[in-house]
């Protein structure tokens, strides 16, 4: 019998089930969005917000990376789905468990002889089921990609992270740069509507002037509490992404910093090295592997299984004897266990694990589709937004002339005060539409690097 299990050891190299291999995805040779085709610079998309050269923001990127939540909860993940690969791994292996025991019995004086009998034992009992249609190595298989795969979701959530505090500290730069612009409209539109006033006493001008200067003011004013609320609004979530109370960064967060951007273009490479880069991916692509192995394990039940058990001890009368000759036991079985009838249940969980295969197999289709289509859309975003802020920064430029040619011909009588007004309205929105496409232009970079795959190095620790 023993040999006949040491000979199934043997061939349990054999297991039963397909073997995972990559699936082959047709991926476009390049971009059909504008790219810059240089070769991907890993090091710099490892760290883009680096290219931002501000230093607060580097310094709100390294805090988030060590206090916030959500990296927190995928750390704890990844060890948990460490913990379950060692959990089937120690299934491999025999089983050993050490026993000590002691026993005092007496018979009844009615039924029997009314003796009292003592029995001492120790020992060790070991059992091996060997994994002969790789039922466990399926399992353990599957538990090892899914560690792959919550490492993956580690770094993709790091890559989200740092994505969402660049993104809000833009937000609230943006915001301050608008409040400013708006603020700068309200003292000015507030001076044209005084100097009108006065002149209107004077009958140099209609109520009308003063009514439409009024306008103009109160428009101005109406847009400060909204961009407030969005200021105090980043300056909370930043605090949230950094592991602090809402409210707590605000004193550092102060300043009329600008708005930040980079001019450093952003290589998009080719689309079979960003998804190589994309650490969704990546996960996506693991959890398919770790399925494949768990169709496996689920078709390994078909077949028996085998295990061989032993004991060896010791057992006397009294405690002092069994160190002597004599009290020595052993025992040694093997059994073997065959599936006969189980109402169809084995094969109906071969049939869901084939079911969730081709599932996973579908979603990872669909992560690769949606990030080839984030990237065309980020690579056009940013062309799409520089173009914007240049014109903007040519209208506006423009803007700023005519309203001082306006401002000159009224006050030489050569224009009515709608002109003026028309001129200082026109100039205030293109002033504010350019505060905000400089944002823009930043919100678009960010999802370009974070479509890329960029916020994580081999090198970080996971």
């Amino acid at each position: 019998m023993l040999a006949a299990f040491l000979l199934a050891a043997m061939l349990a190299g054999c297991a039963v089930g397909p073997d995972y291999r990559t699936p082959e995805l047709t991926i476009p040779a390049h971009w059909s969005a504008p790219a810059d085709a240089r070769t991907l610079d890993t090091l710099v998309l490892a760290h883009w917000w680096r290219e931002f050269n501000d230093p607060l923001l580097n310094e709100l990127v390294s805090a988030a990376l060590a206090a916030n939540l959500d990296l927190s909860t995928a750390r704890a993940q990844l060890r948990e789905a460490r913990a379950r690969r060692d959990m089937s791994g120690a299934r491999l292996g025999p089983m050993l468990d050490g026993a000590l025991s002691g026993s005092r019995t007496t018979s009844s004086a009615q039924s029997g002889t009314g003796s009292t009998r003592k029995l001492y034992s120790a020992g060790f009992d070991a059992s091996w089921e060997p994994d002969i249609f790789g039922e466990v190595r399926r399992s353990v298989e599957a538990a090892a990609a899914d560690v792959d795969a919550s490492a993956e979701s580690l770094r993709d959530t790091r890559v989200s992270l740092v994505a969402e505090v660049v993104l809000n500290y833009v937000d609230l730069r943006t915001a301050e740069r608008r409040l400013v612009v708006t603020e700068a409209s309200v003292a000015e539109r507030s001076e044209t509507y005084e100097l009108t006033r006065w002149r209107a006493q004077a009958g140099l001008v209609s109520e009308l002037d003063v009514a439409q200067a009024r306008t103009n003011l109160e428009s101005s004013r109406a847009a400060l509490p909204a961009l407030r609320t969005a200021v105090t609004g980043a300056q909370n979530r930043l605090a949230v992404l950094l592991g602090r109370s809402p409210g707590e960064l605000r004193e550092r967060l102060y300043a009329t910093a600008a708005v930040p951007h980079t001019d450093t273009p952003a290589a998009a490479g080719i689309p079979a090295a960003v998804l190589h880069l994309r650490p969704d991916v990546r996960s996506a692509e693991r959890r398919l592997a770790a399925q494949t192995a768990r169709l496996g394990e689920a078709e390994a039940a078909r077949y028996p299984s085998f295990r061989l058990s032993g004991s060896i001890g010791l057992e006397a009368l009294t405690f002092s004897s069994l160190g002597d000759s004599g009290a020595d036991t052993r025992s040694l079985l093997g059994s073997v266990t065959a599936p006969i009838f189980h109402s169809g249940s084995i094969l109906a969980n071969i049939e869901v694990q084939d079911a969730l295969l081709q599932q996973t197999r579908l979603a990872y289709e669909a992560t690769v589709l949606t990030a080839l289509e984030e990237v065309e859309n980020a690579l056009e975003g940013v062309v799409n937004a520089k173009q914007r802020r240049a014109q903007l920064e040519l209208a506006t430029a423009a803007a700023r002339e005519a309203h001082t040619i306006a401002e000159q011909r009224y006050t030489s009588g050569l224009i009515d005060f709608l002109a003026v007004l028309d001129s200082q309205r026109t100039l205030f929105n293109l002033e504010d539409q350019l505060a905000s496409s400089t944002g823009d232009l930043a919100t678009a970079q960010i999802q370009l690097f974070k479509a890329l795959g960029g916020g994580w190095s081999p090198a970080d620790d996971v």
